[in-house]
């Protein structure tokens, strides 16, 4: 029986991988503690023993944690750990730096999974809207309102025609996720560099469900990165389609990206901003020189692999 499409109240795990968490972590913690929705349990996935500090945690009543190493972790692997800890109807997978904005984030995202899609779709999942931090540089903070928008919005696969890639697109820096049909589709992918939530999507809307955007579920996440993390990041996301040619095939990246660099660079010239137009320029050259290698990683020698990739521990077997 659906308890979320009959109004009744279920429980909500929150599951976050950590490495290293900084204050934003702890804001984290105790604005969870704030919903109007309380959550249940909030189990966390830690890097590396050594960089955990419990005494600093102490008034989060109901935090797990558990430790896994560097070599360990996997974006999809670690997650799937996370979610095998929970019993919870519904999981909302978030990252340790995504402070959410206001009371409701956890509400609004479970108001989303009794959604309906145009033909009558459940939905899988449902993503909140990121916010720029407070120094968050001009050209990202555009980023963030082309791929976060202010309306709310449904994607199932009648939207693949016109959306193309965009339609598989969701996020787990906070994203929620029924658990029958997490189950059902497998979980994550279980090893993979990167990606993990937009493989979910795409497998779950192609096995007829929907993945919402709620755009009135926001949390502040944003990061400054450097030319060269951009191309590692990049490289990374290619690496993850080029190993998932039955989701990504026929789907063309590069036409969204020149969008987002057109629509950045008329954005920033309104704003009187031009003189950011060289760091955009930069970076999304490297962007696509990361992706271009990305997607022909498998006939690169193995130093430049690891020297290309942000995650260097992932291609320990080459």
């Amino acid at each position: 029986m659906d308890k979320m499409n009959q109004g009744q109240k279920t429980e909500v795990d929150v599951i976050i991988p950590t490495y290293k968490p900084g204050e934003r972590f702890l804001c984290l913690l105790r604005r969870l503690k704030q919903q109007t929705f309380p959550v249940n349990r909030i189990i966390v996935i830690n890097t590396e023993e050594k960089y955990w500090d419990s005494s600093r945690y102490q008034e989060i009543d109901n935090l797990e944690v558990y430790h896994v190493t560097k070599e360990e972790f996997d974006h999809g692997g670690t997650r799937n750990l996370g979610a095998g800890l929970s019993r919870a109807p519904v999981m909302l997978f978030m990252t340790d730096d995504a402070v959410p904005r206001g009371r409701r984030l956890v509400e609004r995202l479970l108001e989303a999974l009794s959604w309906k899609g145009p033909q009558g779709e459940q939905m899988a999942a449902a993503y909140a809207r990121q916010l720029p931090c407070e120094d968050c540089r001009p050209v990202e903070r555009y980023t963030r309102s082309f791929n976060y928008p202010e309306m709310s919005s449904i994607k199932t696969l009648a939207d693949l025609p016109e959306k193309g890639i965009k339609t598989y697109f969701a996020s787990n820096v906070c994203c929620a996720y029924r658990r029958d049909i997490f189950e059902e589709q497998g979980g994550f992918v279980g090893r993979t560099i990167f990606n993990e939530d937009m493989l979910y999507a795409a497998g779950a809307i192609r096995a007829g469900y929907g993945i919402a955007y709620v755009a009135d579920a926001r949390v502040i996440h944003s990061h400054n990165l450097t030319v060269r993390q951009q191309f590692r990041r990049n490289f990374d996301l290619a690496v993850s389609q080029a190993d998932h040619p039955e989701v990504f095939d026929g789907l063309a990246s590069e036409g969204e990206g020149i969008r987002l660099v057109k629509e950045t660079a008329k954005a920033l010239i309104r704003q009187g901003k031009a003189d950011e137009l060289p760091f955009l320029v930069l970076g999304s050259a490297c962007k696509y020189a990361g992706y271009r290698l990305g997607k022909a990683y498998q006939v690169l020698p193995a130093p430049l692999i690891r020297w290309c990739s942000m995650s260097p521990q992932y291609w320990r077997s080459l």
